[in-house]
């Protein structure tokens, strides 16, 4: 069974007691707050240019209290969990105007910079207050997974935007010093894992605990034998394909990679650079030496595709690549990077959005899934059902992957 596979911790935050998501929440706002003082340390003003990949630090820190309170707080059918209706109105926000300020889904992207937001002690203060609320409203709740929902919702929401604070900080050279948050080096490639054909329960089906709506519903593929890689590619696997030219051969892009490549005023990965016969990473405004056992990292699908192609390999299907999470066991490493996989962002038969209609519905326009999680991420959200998804061109994202035989 599939559930055998799951961590301890992704296993409590989709199925935890009360006390334990209290814990969590606790928890998650802490790392929350322990990034965003980097920031404050290391950005003058908290004042980051407008780029597509980035968001105003202050506007990152302020719509996670505002996701939380406009999903708890202020939601007037809490325990209704997945079937409660998005639409009914909201009960007033602890801060006046905070829908006009954080509300994703109202707010564009550009105009965030142009906000005039309230500064970081009050932010902090409306945190507080939107967490306070929360747990006491935690303690109210009913003992259903309905009536949990929407504070699994936040957490999970809270972890990913912590997540994605962490990959901003490199694009900004912001340095952060927990461990928690560093790659680890990887052992030698080893044996593929062979896997035999067998039918394969993709997705989840309606069950005890949380589940994203982009997961349901489960259903059967058909797989045939595969072949799929033990662990993530290394840098030492993938660097041989930059060294041989293999950013300026045209024969290994595809189409849409070629146009990428010819976009792009470099010819080696996102945050290297070689001197000699060496390879350096930056990280935290410093140059390294890099190593080449940690998996390869901050790649696009197109770095991904292209050097399948010159090594002859191929990258897994979305279910390849479940199945062999759930089945193969300890064998089957995860968790280093992010993965891409073959397989478009798309709904399943049956699909039915959640409350949180933006979730997933907006970005099923063909792109990725990506599989597993990164180093940056909370060990919460690391779950083998979990489908995340980006642009084919996103290169600030921890994420890499494995390939497969032909």
């Amino acid at each position: 069974m599939h559930d055998a596979s799951l961590t301890r911790d992704a296993t409590a935050a989709r199925q935890g007691s009360p006390e334990v998501l209290a814990e969590l929440l606790r928890a998650s706002r802490a790392d929350t707050l322990a990034t965003f003082a980097r920031y404050e340390q290391s950005v003058p003003a908290l004042r980051v240019p407008l780029r597509t990949e980035l968001n105003p630090p202050l506007w990152e820190l302020g719509h996670i209290g505002w996701f939380q309170e406009y999903w708890i707080g202020r939601n007037p059918a809490l325990d209704a969990g997945a079937r409660a209706d998005p639409a009914l109105p909201r009960r007033r926000s602890l801060r006046p105007g905070a829908d006009g300020l954080y509300n994703s889904s109202q707010v564009p992207h550009d105009s965030r910079w142009q906000l005039a937001l309230p500064d970081s002690t009050a932010t902090r203060d409306d945190l507080a207050h939107q967490l306070d609320q929360s747990l006491a409203l935690l303690r109210q709740v009913g003992d259903t997974d309905d009536a949990r929902y929407f504070f699994r919702l936040a957490l999970l929401h809270e972890d990913m935007h912590h997540e994605a604070a962490l990959y901003m900080a490199r694009g900004l050279d912001i340095r952060i010093d927990d461990e928690r948050w560093q790659p680890q080096g990887l052992p030698g490639p080893g044996d593929s894992l062979r896997l035999a054909a067998q039918r394969w329960r993709l997705g989840s089906d309606a069950a005890p605990g949380f589940v994203f709506d982009n997961e349901l519903a489960g259903h059967d593929v058909e797989l045939v034998p595969f072949n799929i890689d033990a662990q993530a590619v290394r840098w030492a696997e993938f660097l041989p394909f930059v060294e041989a030219g293999g950013y300026d051969q045209p024969q290994w892009w595809t189409e849409a990679g070629g146009r990428w490549r010819a976009a792009q005023s470099d010819s080696v990965p996102c945050y290297l650079r070689r001197l000699g016969s060496s390879w350096e990473h930056q990280r935290g405004g410093r140059w390294a030496a890099l190593d080449l056992r940690e998996a390869a990292c901050h790649l696009t699908l197109h770095e991904a595709e292209a050097w399948c192609r010159w090594a002859g390999r191929r990258l897994p299907t979305e279910a390849e690549w479940e199945c062999a999470a759930c089945t193969a066991g300890p064998a089957f490493r995860w968790g280093d990077v992010w993965e891409w996989t073959a397989s478009p962002f798309a709904p399943w038969p049956g699909f039915e959005p959640h409350p949180y209609r933006d979730y997933s519905a907006p970005w099923f326009d063909g792109r990725p899934v990506l599989k597993g999680a990164s180093h940056c991420t909370q060990p919460r959200m690391r779950h083998p059902k979990y489908r995340n998804f980006f642009q084919a061109q996103r290169r600030d994202v921890p994420a890499g992957f494995r390939s497969c035989a032909m």
